[in-house]
């Protein structure tokens, strides 16, 4: 993981940057003023719920569609004034394999070569090398009709690499996938990145964001609502609790007159205490038991997830959040 930023720290360089982009439709906004940087050789997701403006991002971003207003570069290039610097640098993966059924896997990957005129002899290593890299060199004859949807993304993914693009993006690229090929394309961005490329991500699988990400922004009604790493986009978020279950009703009862705030759950017996679930915090809760003569049968920590802060922040703003104003993310280290 790259080093945490301190406070002064100059910004590492940006692989992607924007200021203030926009994007409407009539008059529906899909982008309302997002900025973005995004240090090269990272990993960056854009979580959000549907609707959101993800696909949106990834298209302007792309050059697939112009922005309304705001500014934007990739790998160095200006998306209004230099789009083929931008297109010659990335290489993208939609939400859909963009494959041709009709060819076998190398065929589809000679025909990306041929379109990036990489000429006759690179594009065939090329083909080689990827079928390789992603484990499909025993199927390289084979109709991409016939493959599973997992080697389908694998296929489709190593077809956005014959160009060696600098910056990939990846919009929902394990939507359908079964766990095991989820897994091998995480540990395939995984390799991206050890190499020096930089991932930009959609994704509505939480999990993913958490596994694979560096920094995450949560996108919603078009605003970037909060951004920070997934710890500290958790930390955020209330609802840190110990939850302590009894066995005897009578040990229940004394334990709930020592915490006399906590919520109770009389048909199992248990309690749930508000507050840090920290080393220290938990320590100290349990030395209160103790010193009361109380013993719990068991216990358990919860810490917010990403789903808490998924819904907290793309919510109806009860917590704080969701109300269009970036929260300011301590930096600490990972």
């Amino acid at each position: 993981m790259p080093t945490p930023r301190m406070a002064g720290d100059p910004q590492p360089p940006a692989a992607v940057s924007a200021i203030g982009l926009r994007k409407a439709y009539g008059d529906k906004t899909v982008l309302d003023g997002i900025d973005l940087h995004i240090p090269a050789g990272s990993v960056f997701a854009l979580l959000g719920p549907n609707g959101a403006g993800k696909t949106t991002t990834v298209q302007i971003l792309s050059t697939l569609i112009a922005a309304d207003g705001g500014q934007a570069q990739v790998a160095g290039h200006d998306i209004a004034a230099s789009p083929d610097g931008v297109r010659a640098a990335i290489g993208v993966t939609g939400q859909f394999s963009a494959l041709d059924d009709l060819l076998t896997a190398e065929e589809n990957l000679l025909l990306v070569a041929d379109l990036l005129r990489l000429g006759r002899r690179e594009g065939r290593f090329r083909a080689e090398e990827l079928l390789q890299r992603f484990g499909i060199a025993d199927v390289a004859d084979q109709r991409a009709s016939t493959f599973s949807g997992g080697m389908r993304r694998r296929l489709d993914l190593a077809m956005t690499l014959v160009g060696d693009p600098q910056v990939i993006f990846l919009d929902e690229p394990t939507t359908g996938l079964d766990p095991r090929s989820r897994r091998t394309m995480w540990d395939t961005v995984r390799s991206l990145v050890a190499g020096g490329t930089t991932v930009f991500l959609t994704t509505q699988y939480l999990e993913e964001a958490d596994q694979l990400a560096d920094r995450i922004a949560v996108l919603d009604k078009g605003r970037i609502v909060a951004e920070g790493s997934a710890e500290q986009l958790k930390a955020q978020i209330p609802g840190s609790h110990v939850r302590l279950r009894f066995t005897e009703a009578a040990d229940y009862e004394r334990a709930a007159s020592v915490f006399p705030g906590a919520a109770r759950d009389d048909e199992d017996l248990a309690l749930r205490v508000a507050g840090d679930a920290g080393l220290d915090a938990l320590r100290v809760l349990l030395d209160r038991l103790d010193a009361a003569g109380i013993r719990a049968a068991d216990f358990s920590v919860h810490t917010p997830d990403l789903d808490d802060v998924f819904l907290a922040l793309t919510g109806d703003g009860a917590t704080g959040f969701g109300t269009g104003t970036t929260p300011q993310v301590k930096e600490t280290p990972r």
